[in-house]
């Protein structure tokens, strides 16, 4: 695996390293050891599949707060994304900052997403798969989500936006009483 930093401290793309003869190929997707450059001890509790049908789709964006943080490390299985995180940190040098990976089925590349980042992605195909795995279990409760079209954030989505779930439609918007997301 390398390991390449992003703008968002914390935030980091994953270039796995396929091996393959002509029976297929084989992929690590999660290394402890490797891993543990960018976090030691880092421990995965649950794993989750998406699938997202319509090319346009954006789902998202997601964060749980404390005592529920979570992080994430997400694959691309199936078709292709632009995947966003935005950093809600508070206090963070770049709070309300955003970054795009693309992720595909094909590009060999993931994204380790910290604790206090909300989450999303828009479909650029028909029939995306997401694998995720999280570092705490879902908690209801302590859910948080911002707006995919907050005007704060100004995420350029490089498809005019399809689907967006009700419950998406309804995050807020951040404003200056958000108090961004505690540890």
């Amino acid at each position: 695996m390398k390991f390449h930093p992003t703008p968002l401290a914390g935030l980091w793309e994953i270039e796995t390293a396929p091996r393959g003869d002509e029976r297929g190929r084989l992929t690590r997707l999660f290394c402890r050891d490797e891993l543990a450059a960018i976090r030691p001890g880092l421990q995965f509790v649950q794993v989750n599949l998406s699938a997202t049908t319509h090319r346009g789709t954006v789902r998202g964006m997601h964060f749980q707060r404390g005592p529920a943080l979570e992080a994430k490390l997400i694959r691309c299985l199936r078709g292709r994304v632009f995947d966003v995180a935005v950093d809600l940190r508070a206090g963070s040098p770049t709070f309300g900052r955003w970054h795009a990976v693309e992720l595909a089925e094909d590009n060999d590349r993931q994204v380790f997403i910290p604790e206090g980042f909300a989450h999303g992605f828009q479909a650029l195909t028909d029939g995306v798969e997401l694998l995720y795995q999280h570092t705490a279990a879902y908690a209801p409760d302590f859910e948080g989500g911002v707006r995919h079209d907050d005007p704060a954030l100004a995420i350029a989505w490089p498809l005019p936006v399809g689907v967006v779930s009700a419950r998406d439609r309804a995050h807020p918007l951040i404003d200056s009483q958000f108090p961004g997301v505690q540890a």
